[in-house]
């Protein structure tokens, strides 16, 4: 698995190749990541590294700039298949090795790179401009792998619409660890924590970034007195968020809970009365999963992966607009009856991580019987 992203980075990408990556491990694969290298102070044992400087337009993320023995790394490991995770240099050099070693490729699409280019591009040059060449770099981009997996049915539309013309195309979700976040959790000591043992708890877990909408669910809470808004997570729009609140008249109401371990994930779902995001940029939305996965009712954006996967009043709550929008649907969530939960955790069920590995082991095999090599 070659990537733009791994640890110490904590986003969607980095999530998805660790249990992707777990997965297959239990069916009795190897896998091994290359990532750009982090420092030495922050390498992992069993990772294979590019060299790379610091991202300065997005903190915590490294670019492999330099020159690197590439083909040699790739040698020594000897894949079956190349996994491609990412749209930027790393993967360029994947598409490289791949086809100077006759290696079949498949790229998992994580990222909608267009809606975030205006919050994070270094480059001078009109926004509308720079998301022209996105798409015509992704057009060119994507019809080289053998396939391209994306974890909803939206985004392969979207690619699709937008004249993407891959090889193939699988959806094969980022599975969700139903064993580990169950409804069984106990969140007493998250609250007792935050000192909100009798508070009605909303839950947002993801990077802090700007592309998210964090800033929608902060001013819903004008328009719904008695909630609390958890939000567990780090990223660069943290002190703008904080601010926020602040400017808001609800920075009393506002909790940052910075990063949560794994381990307390679950606990940290089982505190809440219900998750929320107003993000419209998911192309899966893991958390929510995950949410739903304790049978926590969601309030969520209808769009993308969330307008995929939640069918409103059913197993989640969908809507559209801004803050009053958003607080509309968060107080759906405090009044629904229990079927709502049950639904959500037979929703989550049928993503399950082995599900999803399995499929994943499939299309490696269908790859490696076709030998679908990048030209």
């Amino acid at each position: 698995m070659i990537t733009d992203s791994y640890y110490p980075t904590r986003d969607g990408v980095v999530t998805s190749i660790t249990i992707a990556k777990e997965g297959l491990e239990k069916l009795g694969h190897e896998v091994v990541v290359v990532a750009p290298d982090p420092g030495k102070d922050q390498r992992m044992e069993g990772v294979r590294y590019f060299p790379a400087a610091g991202f300065k337009s997005y903190p915590g993320y490294f670019v492999p700039l330099y020159p690197s023995n590439k083909l040699d790394v790739i040698r020594s490991i000897d894949p079956d298949v190349i996994h491609i995770h990412g749209l930027a240099l790393m993967a360029l050099k994947a598409l490289i090795v791949a086809r100077t070693l006759k290696i079949p490729t498949v790229l998992t699409f994580h990222t909608m790179v267009g809606d975030a280019i205006e919050y994070y591009s270094p480059l001078r040059i009109p926004i509308k401009a720079q998301k022209k060449l996105v798409w015509l770099y992704l057009r060119n981009f994507l019809k080289r792998p053998g396939a391209i997996i994306a974890p909803s049915r939206s985004t392969i539309d979207e690619l699709l619409g937008n004249r993407v013309k891959p090889k193939r195309t699988e959806i094969i979700p980022t599975g969700v660890d139903t064993t580990r976040f169950n409804v069984n959790g106990d969140g007493t000591a998250i609250r007792e924590r935050y000192g909100i043992q009798n508070d009605k708890v909303a839950l947002y877990v993801g990077r802090l970034s700007f592309e998210k909408r964090i800033d929608v669910v902060i001013e819903a809470l004008r328009h719904i007195d008695d909630v609390k808004l958890l939000i567990a997570g780090n990223g660069p729009a943290k002190e703008s968020l904080a601010a926020l609140a602040v400017r808001e008249g609800v920075g009393n109401r506002v909790i940052f809970a910075g990063f949560v371990p794994d381990d307390e994930m679950p606990d940290l779902y089982a505190a809440a009365d219900l998750f929320v995001s107003a993000s419209e940029f998911e192309t899966q939305g893991l958390s929510a999963l995950e949410a739903m996965a304790c049978g926590l009712p969601v309030a969520c954006a209808d769009k993308r992966a969330f307008a995929d996967s939640i069918e409103n009043g059913v197993n989640g709550f969908l809507f559209n607009g801004g803050p009053k929008e958003c607080a509309d649907a968060m107080r759906s969530c405090l009044t629904c009856g229990p079927s709502v939960r049950v639904n959500a955790r037979s929703s989550a069920e049928s993503m399950s991580v082995s599900s999803c590995a399995v499929r994943l082991s499939e299309l490696y095999e269908e790859l490696l019987r076709g030998r679908n090599i990048i030209r």
